[in-house]
């Protein structure tokens, strides 16, 4: 259950960062209501697994840069997992669409605000 809903609320901050930050788009997987949601749900879901498998190396082993750089660096990684989403994405014919760098870690800052926001508003449903 936990595991689903934050799939739903990485979709909902995905698709409210697009309409938000200009440089980041999404390509439906159909152009119908369903394939746009389905887009939406299936960018979360590699966008939970890219930072969940990949951020979390990342972070462990660039831990002592993070220190030196007072946690800057975390900006410019989460920027590059976005752009890896776009294009693992991109791959299967649909999904995010990254204008650049700079929008990629925009996006990243605003999609991590969305669902900081999203989580704390849901909080007492996912209390098990």
């Amino acid at each position: 259950m936990r595991f689903l809903l934050k799939i739903i609320v990485n979709a909902v901050a995905l698709w409210l960062t697009t309409l938000i930050v200009a440089g980041v788009s999404v390509e439906p997987y159909e152009d119908t209501t369903i394939g746009w949601v389905l887009t939406y749900l299936l960018v979360a879901l590699i966008f939970g697994l890219v930072n969940g498998i990949i951020g979390t190396v990342l972070h462990i082993i660039a831990f002592p840069l993070y220190v030196l750089t007072l946690g800057l660096l975390a900006l410019i990684v989460n920027g590059l997992l976005f752009l890896l989403v776009g294009w693992i994405s991109g791959l299967m014919g649909f999904g995010l669409v990254v204008d650049g760098f700079w929008w990629g870690v925009l996006g990243a800052i605003v999609v991590a605000i969305i669902a900081w926001i999203l989580g704390l508003i849901l909080r007492p449903v996912t209390r098990d």
